[in-house]
């Protein structure tokens, strides 16, 4: 193996330059730099499939009850792979590891609230989990927030948003559909 001293290669005018044939490794060493000045195309990605939905009305929760929230406004969805009118759940399409999160607004009014939790089920069972325990009652909404790596087959493993919601009282709350509503994904890696 030889070693060519240049300071710049240049391809002809009106041509690409190619370094390497299709098979071959190209190596940059520990310790050395890549600039890029120009457009770049073919390096990292770009974290597809994606999605994120939020909800189009205020939902009733329940005390001492597990809900499906109702995130029915799809808005984004990069592969359409979710389902925004009966099943609120995403099916990636894509195998590998993605970024999954939820985030829900809980209102509550003259009643206190003794826990609060967000869900991230998988195939239908627990996966992700976060709450808030003893809530003050001088406090009108809450915001829980969960999210986490979550490994999908692609074609058949979905992902649902839950909450649950309990109270002194045995009253109900809302999960408020205002702006800290929101769940969704995003590809990471395989």
């Amino acid at each position: 193996m030889g070693t060519l001293f240049v300071d710049k290669l240049d391809p002809q005018s009106g041509t690409s330059l190619e370094i390497g044939s299709s098979g071959d490794t190209i190596t940059i060493p520990s310790g050395a730099t890549i600039t890029n000045n120009g457009t770049q195309t073919g390096f990292g990605q770009n974290n597809t499939p994606y999605f994120l939905a939020k909800m189009s009305g205020d939902q009733t929760a329940s005390d001492g009850a597990f809900a499906k929230i109702v995130f029915n406004n799809e808005v984004l969805d990069s592969a359409g792979a979710y389902d925004p009118s009966t099943n609120y759940r995403w099916t990636p399409q894509t195998a590998g590891k993605y970024f999954i999160y939820t985030s829900q607004t809980l209102y509550k009014s003259g009643t206190d609230l003794n826990d609060t939790r967000a869900y991230i089920y998988k195939n239908g069972s627990i996966e992700i989990q976060g709450s808030i325990s003893q809530v003050s009652d001088q406090i009108s909404y809450v915001i829980n927030y969960v999210g986490g790596i979550v490994q999908m087959n692609g074609s058949s493993d979905y992902v649902e948003s839950y909450g649950y919601v309990s109270t002194n009282s045995g009253a109900s709350a809302q999960f408020s559909s205002g702006n800290g509503s929101f769940w969704g994904g995003y590809f990471i890696a395989t």
